[in-house]
């Protein structure tokens, strides 16, 4: 009975050890798992970098977006500026037109009161004129007093044409370059004025034809001879309404850098 109780005793302890050897490197496993936390964990670590550079990445592409939509909206607004400026300068460049016509229409109104203030523009000036030749001249003249320009030039044309020996050619000369003026036909006006300074120097509208050389030769931008021109009627009519009008247009030239 001695043995018997012996041999329990050491199965006991047996089955004892066993669990404990068992037991033993679980706990110790917890043990070393509960002790390492989630810092430490390199899983977590390695989850936190990729989140992260997940994160720079959205930024990344979040700035992009941004900077492109900058770019884009500066595009716009240099387009809207370009705009802006293209409708600035017509509108400047419309109102020059408008104030050039008013010019040139209120001057050749002045022209014509000042011939009608001397009486009947024909008789006055005919002198040796016959009585058709004054009276194509007047046909002429009172359509360019109407405002019917090319007539007008159609008409002078056909004057010098059929009277090239009348007393009122150097006249006829100087209407038809207004007619032309006035229609902005520059090139041609200019023509017709400086036949009246070439071909009649002792015309009564020399002048006034130098002063529209003048005139003309800045509608082309010829500045220099515009200078010339608009001297040159200065000094043979001073004291003068054209002598007036041309310190005017010099003094517009100058303030233009002309």
């Amino acid at each position: 009975m001695t043995i018997s109780i012996a041999t329990a005793i050491a199965a006991r302890m047996r089955d004892e050890l066993k669990r404990y050897v068992f037991v033993l490197p679980l706990a110790l496993i917890a043990s070393a798992c509960a002790m390492t936390s989630p810092e430490q964990d390199p899983t977590v670590q390695r989850m936190a970098e990729m989140d992260g550079r997940l994160l720079r990445i959205e930024r990344i592409l979040s700035n992009q977006s941004l900077l492109e939509q900058s770019q884009r909206v500066d595009s716009l607004l240099t387009e809207v500026r370009a705009l802006r400026g293209q409708i600035e300068t017509l509108q400047h460049n419309q109102d020059s037109v408008k104030t050039q016509q008013r010019d040139l229409y209120a001057d050749l109104d002045k022209r014509l009161q000042a011939v009608e203030g001397r009486g009947a523009v024909a008789p006055a000036v005919a002198g040796a004129a016959s009585e058709d030749d004054a009276a194509a001249y007047k046909k002429a003249f009172d359509l360019l007093k109407d405002g019917k320009y090319a007539e007008s030039s159609a008409a002078f044309t056909q004057f010098l044409s059929n009277y090239p020996q009348s007393s009122l050619i150097d006249n006829a000369h100087y209407w038809q370059g207004e007619a032309h003026y006035v229609g902005k036909e520059f090139t041609a006006a200019l023509r017709s004025f400086k036949t009246v300074v070439e071909k009649y120097p002792d015309s009564r509208k020399l002048p006034d034809a130098w002063l529209k050389i003048g005139y003309c030769q800045y509608e082309l931008k010829n500045w220099k001879e515009s200078r010339d021109a608009l001297n040159r009627v200065m000094q043979i009519a001073p004291d003068t309404q054209a002598a007036k009008l041309a310190e005017q247009r010099l003094t517009k030239l100058k303030a233009e850098g002309h």
